[in-house]
């Protein structure tokens, strides 16, 4: 009784793995998801870079590119969006490697047959960990450079590709939301 006892541990460990609905994610899966987050993040951290040392050398650290509409500038932030949680570095970092974490369990347990899903996941990877470089090695701040006027006077918060990945991506997931939702309503109907 005790052999079977010290036994039957290990198996019950290996039994509850099995459980674990894993899908086996195939090859395209993997390029999709790690080609859009690495591209994306280098992306995002060489246009930083790039634009940040050109317009320092500009006179007053912007230049514009659609008169009126659209500019580059020199901008820091040491909050999230629109300043939320302003000077709250732990607190942002810790929120970005959370969400880190998050995707890539999403994307490790998703169907492979879900490609827009993995876009999705990469795109989100790209712009947490974009930001979340910035904020870990620019001393809290992440460097914005877009600079948008959407009514005369009136500036839109600066920011950059990294933000511009996560908008892309929360706005895909919402759209496939909604359409795989609406398919599974009528899949539901059509059981009925």
């Amino acid at each position: 009784m005790k052999k079977e006892e010290s036994t039957g541990r290990p198996d019950s460990g290996r039994a509850f793995l099995k459980d674990i609905p894993l899908s086996p994610l195939n090859w395209a899966a993997q390029i999709t998801f790690w080609s859009i987050a690495l591209i994306g993040l280098s992306l995002d951290l060489w246009s930083k870079n790039a634009v940040f040392r050109w317009l320092q050398q500009k006179p007053d650290h912007s230049i514009p590119v659609i008169d009126g509409f659209l500019q580059m500038v020199v901008a820091e932030n040491a909050g999230a969006a629109f300043g939320i949680a302003r000077g709250q570095t732990q607190l942002l970092v810790s929120v970005s490697v959370v969400a880190l974490l998050i995707i890539f369990v999403v994307f490790i347990f998703s169907q492979a047959e879900r490609k827009m899903i993995h876009a999705v996941l990469g795109l989100l990877a790209a712009g947490v960990s974009g930001n979340l470089y910035d904020r870990v090695f620019n001393g809290g701040l992440v460097r914005d450079f877009i600079d948008v006027v959407y009514w005369p006077g009136r500036h839109w918060p600066a920011f950059n590709i990294a933000d511009s990945m996560l908008c892309i991506g929360v706005g895909l997931m919402i759209i496939l939301g909604l359409f795989t939702q609406t398919s599974a309503q009528k899949r539901v109907q059509q059981h009925k």
